[in-house]
């Protein structure tokens, strides 16, 4: 299994079944804007609302939430 993030270029996981790769995907998600969020960088926008999906395969939207503060203040 694997997945991506469109708006987040670069952010992508694989996984041995669906909820591993789900779980992967948050902690790579989590873990690279976090550091845009250290970095002083701007988090990229969502505004994806439709994707390609290639035929066999199914998309579903996931929700990442971040202690952003608690990053920053580290």
């Amino acid at each position: 299994m694997s997945g991506f993030a469109p708006d987040v270029p670069g952010c992508a996981s694989t996984g041995h079944s669906l909820e591993e790769m789900r779980a992967n995907l948050g902690e790579a998600l989590e873990f690279h804007l976090e550091g845009l969020a250290l970095d002083g960088q701007p988090l990229p926008q969502s505004i994806t609302r439709m994707a390609e999906v290639p035929e066999g395969g199914f998309a579903e939207w996931l929700t990442v939430t971040l202690p952003v503060a608690d990053a920053i203040s580290a």
